[in-house]
């Protein structure tokens, strides 16, 4: 394993490229290791160049929806009947601070996200 600093947008690519090579690798396997460091390298890279702010509510949300294969209706529990669920996805309602809570503790959205932009 050859592992080299990031320093531009090339390298950046080619860590990414390596990386998709080792993503799946095994855990305690050297391929594990070296996916763990690229991570960890491309993370700072990015953090330091990119400013990619907190996710969007509402996005962060939908993303999760996705991942969990998730409908509207499975969002009740967390925000409420299904026409405040509708008002909440089309930005035409605001999260309340007990959604948030319900929405951090049911779907392990951080509240990073679900705050982003509450004044």
């Amino acid at each position: 394993m050859t592992i080299k600093p990031i320093r531009n947008d090339e390298n950046l690519r080619r860590a990414f490229r390596r990386l998709e090579k080792v993503f799946q690798a095994e855990e305690g396997t050297p391929q594990a290791d070296e996916r763990d460091v690229l991570v960890t390298l491309i993370e700072a890279y990015e953090n330091k160049h990119y400013d990619f702010g907190p996710a969007d509510p509402v996005e962060a949300i939908k993303f999760r929806m996705e991942q969990e294969g998730l409908t509207p209706r499975d969002l009740e529990p967390f925000i409420g009947p299904s026409g405040r669920v509708s008002e909440v996805l089309n930005r035409k309602r605001p999260l309340s601070l007990r959604m948030v809570k319900r929405l951090h503790e049911g779907l392990k959205i951080p509240y990073e996200s679900l705050l982003a932009g509450a004044s």
